[in-house]
Formats: structure tokens, C-alpha cells, sequence
């Protein structure tokens, strides 16, 4: 198998991706924070001491779109055009299944800054409500769907 991160000498290396055409790259991800009843409710109620929670998930999931590059070793800057988030609720579970999807026009794709806002706004959760509950879990951080690029279209099944 030829790894597209290491060159002849098994060093690091940045993809060169400049001879790739530019195409609308989108992705989708997603992932869920397992919680107690007593900080789920505090979530929905609104009533934590450090301030919206959701809201605040939802801000620190764009800035970790924005900030991926500086995260991810290998992953290339990128002009992000949009980026949307849901976050559903599961009152039955007491459980936050977070969704953001990412849009560029670029020549590398947009996967690694969902999955990695996904990311970014569940540990936000986490850390906003930890002091009501410790064992929260985070899980399922998956790729929903990606589409543009060579690769073409991905939707998981």
C-alpha cells in the first residue's frame, strides 16, 4: 500500500494537491454525548453556570471548522464557504447527537473539518457541563456523507 503522507524516505509530507482540479467539496459528520438525567435537563432547562450550553457547542464547532489545519498535521488550509449545524435531541437516552456540515470550493476535501467540529463541539458539551457529570460519553463520531473530488459521492448506509 503507497501512503500518500510519507515520501521515499518514510518522512511526513503534505499531499501536493496542485495540479488537482477545483470542485465543490461537502461533508457531513456527526456525534453523540451520552449525559445523566440531572445535566441533560440542566441543558434543556437552560440552567448551567457557564451559560448556553448548546449554543455555545454550536460556536466552538465553527471555530474548530476554522481551525482543523492547525490541528491535523497534514490537512491542508482551507476557504470554507459554509458550515451548518444541527444538534437533535434524545430526551428517551438523555443524549445530543450533533450534525455539521462543511462546504468549500477547493482541491482537497472538506471530511477531516466535520469530523473534526463534530469534535469540537462535543467536548465543548463536556466541558460546560462536567461539573454536574463526569461520565458523559462521547461516541459515534462518524462521516455521514461527503460529495465533490475524485472520490465522488459517499453516504453511509
Amino acid at each position: 500500500m503507497n501512503l500518500t503522507h510519507l515520501d521515499e524516505k518514510n518522512h511526513p509530507k503534505m499531499v501536493d494537491v496542485s495540479q488537482k482540479d477545483i470542485t465543490q467539496r461537502e461533508a457531513c459528520a456527526s456525534g453523540k454525548i451520552y449525559m445523566s438525567q440531572e445535566a441533560f435537563n440542566a441543558i434543556i432547562q437552560n440552567k448551567t453556570k457557564k451559560g448556553p450550553v448548546l449554543q455555545t457547542a454550536i460556536t466552538a464547532a465553527i471555530m474548530g471548522v476554522k481551525q482543523t489545519s492547525n490541528l491535523i498535521p497534514m490537512c491542508h488550509p482551507l476557504m470554507i464557504s459554509k458550515v451548518q449545524t444541527y444538534i437533535e435531541e434524545n430526551a428517551k437516552e438523555c443524549s445530543f447527537k450533533l450534525f455539521v456540515t462543511v462546504k468549500c470550493e477547493g482541491k482537497t476535501g472538506v471530511e477531516i473539518e466535520s469530523l473534526t467540529a463534530v469534535s469540537i463541539g462535543l467536548l465543548t458539551i463536556y466541558d460546560m457541563i462536567k461539573a454536574i457529570d463526569k461520565s458523559m460519553q462521547i461516541t459515534d463520531i462518524v462521516l455521514e456523507s461527503k460529495k465533490g473530488g475524485k472520490s465522488g459521492k459517499y453516504m453511509r448506509s
